[in-house]
């Protein structure tokens, strides 16, 4: 490679160039460090050191000597938030949005910084008007989560059910509890004084839909809450072939929550003088899912239909092909409810060697029970809080679908 005199002119000057932009950036940073008052540096060493109450005292000192610090205004907020101390963050953020010269997309910032205080503060109504501000600006997905979350705790679904649709217009995801809300508008619509029947079949239509827009397919099955509550609707409406075919989907397509329709059905046999063949449809499915909801349904029906002796023949079958102390605490206590007398049930089953009386039965169950007492409940996966009674929504944290339709025994937990 030939050598070119320019070289010797050209490398010293670069590297003199170099040398000048360091020293200035060095003298830039220096400068901007002597403007910074010694708190500042003493908060970012508390707050390193997870000291955050001397942090906290560090930092105000600062924003008192400089109020132009938006960053460490909107750092101070966030920690008061953090710590609880919701009134102090609520001020410092109503402090910045008062500033006339402050940039938009900063005001922006602080309208969502002082929403997110006055939700979590429990300002519904405060929080929900500054979400609402926020729905022309960058923060229009997080602020309708937020509306949405609102709305559900104000039980107000028809608003809830908006916001999810302007949500669904910005982000392309699907909202779960969508579904749920629509039912719910329907259940509303159910439980006037005057049922309103028109609305709540408009509400379990766009129910529908919204299962289809969740599940992306129009051939899966709706969504089980659908299903039963069409079956409830159908029922208002006397028309028993209806019901009897949206609870027989339910059969079908999501066999693990038929224990909380089984009632229903027989009910719906029943009405036509055919509970027998309900009771069959019931025993077949249960041979396939057992669950301890339908048992209970088929023992109780059984001993309606053939006698005592039938209902526990088939108890002793099911327990001895799952055993389950919560269904021996079931049966145990429809034979004591119905104020007969034991023995004679007990003797005509194969295999019973001795007969019981009622005195027995009942010491019996009453022992049984104090074990199957924890274990009979629901249980939400997500908090862990348990419940007698089948909820859609865990009455601990609010989180929808997280109950499993089976009990604590049978999800051995």
């Amino acid at each position: 490679m030939d050598f070119e005199p320019w070289w010797l002119i050209a490398v010293p000057l670069l590297f003199g160039l170099g040398w000048i932009a360091a020293r200035v950036d060095v003298r830039q940073m220096l400068s901007e460090n002597r403007n910074l008052p010694d708190s500042y540096f003493r908060g970012l060493n508390f707050l390193l050191n997870e000291q955050h109450d001397r942090a906290i005292d560090a930092f105000v000192e600062v924003a008192k000597l400089d109020p132009e610090t938006t960053d460490l205004h909107f750092a101070l907020g966030s920690l008061f938030r953090r710590r609880g101390e919701i009134e102090r963050a609520i001020r410092v953020h109503q402090s910045l949005l008062q500033r006339p010269d402050l940039p938009v997309s900063q005001r922006e910032q602080a309208m969502n910084e002082l929403a997110q205080d006055y939700l979590r503060a429990g300002m519904l109504d405060r929080a929900e008007a500054a979400f609402d501000q926020l729905k022309p600006t960058r923060f229009a997905p997080d602020a309708l989560r937020a509306l949405i979350r609102i709305h559900e705790t104000e039980r107000d679904w028809p608003a809830a059910i908006q916001a999810v649709h302007a949500l669904q217009g910005l982000v392309d995801e699907p909202v779960p509890q969508a579904v749920h809300f629509h039912c719910e508008e329907a259940a509303a619509a159910l439980a006037l004084p005057v049922p309103d029947i028109d609305a709540a079949t408009h509400a379990l239509d766009a129910a529908t839909h919204a299962s289809e827009l969740a599940q992306r397919s129009a051939e899966a099955p709706p969504h089980v809450r659908i299903a039963i509550m069409r079956a409830d609707l159908a029922l208002r409406e006397g028309d028993l072939r209806a019901q009897r075919l949206q609870l027989k989907s339910i059969l079908a397509s999501h066999p693990d929550y038929v224990g909380l329709i089984a009632e229903a059905f027989l009910t719906n046999y029943r009405a036509t003088q055919r509970e027998n063949d309900g009771l069959e449809q019931l025993e077949a499915h249960y041979a396939r899912h057992p669950s301890l909801d339908l048992f209970n349904s088929i023992f109780l029906a059984r001993g309606r239909l053939h006698g005592a002796a039938d209902a526990w023949a088939f108890a002793r079958a099911a327990l001895q092909r799952n055993p389950s102390l919560l269904g021996l605490d079931r049966m145990l206590e429809a034979q004591l409810a119905r104020g007969a007398e034991t023995p004679p049930a007990i003797e005509s089953i194969p295999g019973a060697c001795t007969a019981l009386s009622v005195e027995d039965v009942a010491l019996m169950r009453s022992l049984i029970h104090k074990h199957t007492q924890r274990l009979d409940r629901y249980a939400c996966r997500a908090c862990g809080f348990k419940a007698k009674r089948f909820h859609w929504q865990c009455p601990g944290c609010n989180a929808w679908e997280t109950y499993s339709p089976k009990r604590l025994e049978e999800l051995d937990v």
